[in-house]
């Protein structure tokens, strides 16, 4: 194998949140997680999750981040804790040299993105935020824009709608305010803890970077402006908590191009898939409406478990995809499909849109910080 070629070994720390992330990594012959690790300060529900996923890979667990960065010989590493805490693993990372990859969102504060992106640019080094760009159907619509098909994009949409419950339903009487973190520690067994930490998050923070990601990725615009509406309309533990289950949102682009989103968390009942998620896209020389899910078949049998999705997606190699963009990215000199510069923007898109909830009027968005020139 040549150089460039090589297995990279990663150090997975605080594997908390979604482990699909690191599991991505794992499963790539490109990679070799050794060691997991996090601070030994932490909460026991995080040391029990870290012990897992250790103990399932085969490699020790290290209650110490520098020294596992140190002693483990890692060429990167692989963030996955609770979303308050990426950019500071992330920034500890590249500090000690490493490559990293952050799972989403980048950080619910856009002054810790800052912070990150600033420690990139003065180490050097790749970096990667988890996203669903290279899903088949998201794929298909890039070459059909990048092939001049639609002509010049004036107009984008999109629905990103997820079909996954966050506790009680809205209305719901409880003897006291539903807890943030005890919620999402009792989410994690079915998947549905996108915004796991002490910081309550709505799902514009939660999930606003896949549907931005795309946005971005198809139109290459940035965004300028926002003016956001927000809801709680479904889940009980977003009202105590005082963050958005239901947004829209409409975005100020390059070029005159005029962006629209509709994201939500809008219950397991609502839908047969993980949710309604299209694309809408409109050119000088035609449309395109892109249903995200496809290609897809649908199972339904007697006895089927009313919790399993009857519509199943196929041929979806998006992780295996995100981590051969990763490891192109490491062999040459290019950027990966969304490094922490591209995720900076997109949170701060997200930024102005929760201002832009709370104000009542359009929001500009706060331009990245410059680059500090030797």
């Amino acid at each position: 194998m040549s150089q460039a070629r090589r297995i990279r070994r990663v150090a997975a720390l605080s594997v908390v949140k979604h482990d699909y992330l690191p599991r991505a990594v794992a499963a790539h012959p490109r990679f070799d997680v050794v060691v997991v690790a996090d601070d030994a300060d932490r909460p026991a529900w995080t040391h029990e999750r870290n012990t897992l996923f250790a103990r399932e890979l085969g490699v020790p667990y290290v209650r110490d981040v520098e020294r596992a960065l140190r002693d483990f010989d890692v060429e990167a590493a692989v963030v996955s804790s609770e979303a308050e805490r990426h950019c500071d693993l992330g920034i500890r990372a590249v500090e000690a040299g490493l490559h990293v990859i952050l799972d989403k969102p980048m950080s619910p504060s856009l002054e810790e993105c800052d912070r990150m992106l600033r420690t990139v640019r003065a180490h050097g080094v790749k970096s990667f935020v988890w996203n669903r760009n290279f899903l088949p159907a998201v794929l298909n619509a890039r070459d059909i824009v990048h092939g001049g098909a639609l002509g010049a994009l004036f107009a984008v949409h999109c629905d990103f709608y997820f079909s996954k419950d966050a506790g009680p339903p809205k209305g719901t009487r409880l003897e006291k305010p539903i807890d943030w973190l005890e919620r999402q520690l009792e989410a994690h067994a079915d998947g549905s803890d996108g915004g796991v930490g002490v910081a309550p998050l709505g799902e514009l923070q939660v999930e606003g970077i896949y549907p931005l990601a795309y946005i971005r990725m198809l139109t290459g615009a940035r965004v300028h402006r926002v003016f956001a509406r927000t809801a709680t309309h479904f889940h009980q533990a977003n009202v105590d908590n005082e963050v958005e289950d239901l947004a829209t949102v409409t975005l100020e682009m390059e070029g005159g191009i005029t962006g629209t989103l509709c994201i939500g968390r809008i219950g397991a009942a609502s839908h047969p898939d993980i949710g309604e998620i299209k694309l809408h896209l409109l050119g000088r020389a035609g449309g395109l409406v892109v249903a995200e899910a496809r290609p897809e078949v649908a199972v339904h049998y007697r006895g089927q478990d009313p919790k399993e999705f009857r519509h199943r997606r196929i041929a979806d190699e998006n992780d295996f995809l995100l981590m051969e963009d990763f490891a192109r990215a490491l062999d040459g000199d290019g950027c990966t499909v969304l490094d922490v510069e591209g995720a900076r923007d997109i949170c701060a898109v997200i930024d102005a849109a929760v201002r832009s909830s709370r104000s009542g009027r359009p929001e500009d968005v706060v331009a990245a910080p410059p680059v500090q020139r030797a």
